[in-house]
C-alpha cells in the first residue's frame, strides 16, 4: 500500500503493510485495526497509539472509498473476508 492521506490525516507508514496484508490474503489485522475495519469507533480510539488516534480519518476514509465494500464494516464483515481469503489461499472457490 502506498502512502495515504486524508485532508491532512495519514496512515502511516508503519501501518500500511497491515492493511494490505489483510485485504490481499485476509491476515488477521491486530486490534486497532480490526476495531477500525470493525466500524468500532470505541475500541479504534481506546486500542489506538497516539499516532493513529490523530489519524483515524485517514483510516476510515480509506476504508470508505478504496477497500473492497465486503472486507470491512461489521465484525461479520471482517470474518466473513478473512474465512474467504484462506479458502483462495487454500485453493477453494
Amino acid at each position: 500500500m502506498n502512502k495515504y492521506e486524508f485532508f491532512g490525516f495519514v496512515i502511516p507508514e508503519y501501518m500500511r503493510d497491515g492493511i494490505a496484508m489483510y485485504i490481499k490474503y485476509g491476515v488477521d489485522p491486530g486490534s486497532f485495526l480490526t476495531a477500525v475495519i470493525c466500524n468500532d469507533l470505541k475500541n479504534a480510539v481506546g486500542q489506538a497509539d497516539e499516532i493513529n488516534l490523530k489519524n483515524i480519518p485517514a483510516y476510515v476514509n480509506y476504508f470508505y472509498n478504496h477497500a473492497p465494500i465486503d472486507c470491512w464494516g461489521s465484525k461479520a464483515a471482517m470474518n466473513g473476508w478473512i474465512g474467504k481469503k484462506l479458502q483462495e489461499r487454500k485453493g477453494g472457490d
